[in-house]
């Protein structure tokens, strides 16, 4: 919970502060939001504001199957086909499966990249930064990812909102890596998490009004005065006003506003009905989030809960699917819908999207395996899909194709590296902008900097 009242605190730069207004961890590694505050502020390299966009990243997590929803190869064999038709949309030459209606409607406000390539890793990471994620804990991978980029770079923009929030896990469960990290960054721009504690830090604690509040700042500031006479150093200083930032986050409730789904009219509500984090994260893009992260399954449990390898089908897929894509679809097709009613299509940019595809022919792990595996299709780093909404983007659109048996990409295939690219050039953002690593180098945000040239 939000500590007003605190008691001794060390800050980053060393100094004993005691009885002073503590204000939120916000579930980034510990430090307080001052200290947020503070470290972002380092960050401040553009002279001039960023338009208001942002993006929604939409996390399948355990790798979807491309043959199976986007990528539909009827005319091949039965056992690389599988039991579903496909159906056409409104756009000439992307047929969709059958389960997905309701984006069959609205396809011409997206656009479907397929044979994506992959470099195989089973997490988010290479999603959320471009590269593959390191096999062990111990080595650290390069690079931050997408959203914390983001954080570095724009998070003095919104005052009253965190530049970057994960709503539900993206992580397999708390004994694998959680993939958003900002690495060398700093974890001042990692995500915020609005489950669990992180929400609550956004309150005051019970008995303590903002008159109070107020009272704790004017002490504060006292304090601060004294301390000036002793060291008069320029930290001092900074972390003054940074303090003054948090308490200003905390009392605005403007997150915690953007979080509150009772302020949403019924029909809004049962338009969202079963897929809510998809809501809250259309609300927090809207109250001026800049990045916003989700993990989209089937029926949803409940906001903010991880979901499990939902799309990692090695067993039953059909069967699996027949549950899952009806209510994938119906996620989909609230959130674009909404935002284009909204007039919101041309800030926000959306992509749907998983780790990698699944093999197109069914049933390949059963000889290793065994029969139970008959029925599934395991991992296929080789081909998958990205679905790509909004942001001023062309939409009503096919981008790539893969060949009759959808095994592998006919020319040369994009990878996440190009979405990104692609994304970061909808933020205003130069993916050739280089950060020092943990031993001063400078390292790209990407390698390759090409963006799908089919959506500008």
């Amino acid at each position: 919970m939000l500590n007003i009242l605190g008691s001794s605190r060390r800050f980053c730069d060393g100094l004993n502060r005691r009885d002073f207004l503590q204000v939120g961890a916000l579930s980034v590694g510990g430090l307080t939001l001052a200290d947020l505050l503070r470290l972002k502020a380092q960050a401040a390299t553009s002279e001039a504001a960023a338009p208001a966009k942002s993006v929604i990243m939409v996390y399948l997590q355990g790798g979807p199957s491309h043959i199976d929803m986007y990528d539909m190869k009827p005319e091949a064999p039965a056992e690389f086909r599988g039991e579903f038709q496909p159906i056409q949309t409104k756009v000439p030459g992307l047929d969709i499966c059958e389960l997905m209606p309701l984006q069959a409607q609205i396809a011409d406000k997206l656009s479907v990249i397929r044979g994506l390539r992959f470099k195989g890793a089973h997490n988010a990471y290479e999603l959320l930064s471009g590269y593959p994620a390191a096999r062990t804990v111990e080595i650290r991978e390069k690079w931050p990812v997408f959203g914390s980029v983001v954080s570095r770079l724009r998070g003095d923009r919104a005052a009253t909102m965190p530049p970057y929030v994960n709503v539900n896990p993206l992580g397999y469960g708390p004994e694998v890596d959680d993939p958003e990290v900002p690495r060398y960054l700093g974890p001042a721009h990692g995500p915020f998490r609005p489950s669990g504690p992180g929400l609550q830090n956004l309150l005051l604690p019970a008995g303590v009004s903002l008159d109070r509040l107020e009272e704790r700042k004017t002490l504060l500031t006292g304090f601060d005065q004294v301390r000036r006479q002793v060291d008069a150093s320029d930290k001092i200083e900074a972390v003054d006003a940074f303090q003054r930032r948090a308490v200003e986050l905390v009392t605005s409730g403007a997150v915690y506003e953007a979080l509150d789904l009772s302020r949403e009219t019924p029909p809004v509500l049962e338009r969202y009905q079963g897929c809510t984090n998809m809501l809250l994260a259309r609300r927090l893009v809207e109250a001026g989030v800049s990045v916003v992260t989700v993990a989209l399954g089937g029926v949803e449990r409940s906001p903010g809960q991880y979901l499990g390898n939902i799309w990692d089908s090695h067993k039953e897929i059909f069967p699996h699917y027949r549950t899952m894509l009806p209510a994938y679809d119906r996620a989909v097709h609230a959130l674009l819908t909404d935002l284009y009613e909204r007039g919101l299509d041309q800030q926000v940019a959306v992509v749907i999207w998983g780790e990698f595809g699944r093999t197109p022919k069914i049933g390949t792990e059963s000889a290793a395996l065994g029969a139970q595996f008959a029925g599934g299709r395991g991992h296929w780093p080789e081909a998958g899909f990205a679905v790509l909404a909004g942001g001023g983007l062309r939409m009503g659109q096919v981008v790539g194709e893969t060949d009759a048996r959808a095994e592998r990409a006919k020319g040369t295939p994009y990878t996440p590296q190009n979405v990104l690219a692609t994304l970061y050039h909808h933020l205003g953002i130069d993916p050739a902008t280089t950060f020092p690593d943990y031993e001063g180098r400078p390292i790209y945000l990407l390698d390759d900097r090409e963006q799908i040239k089919e959506l500008l």
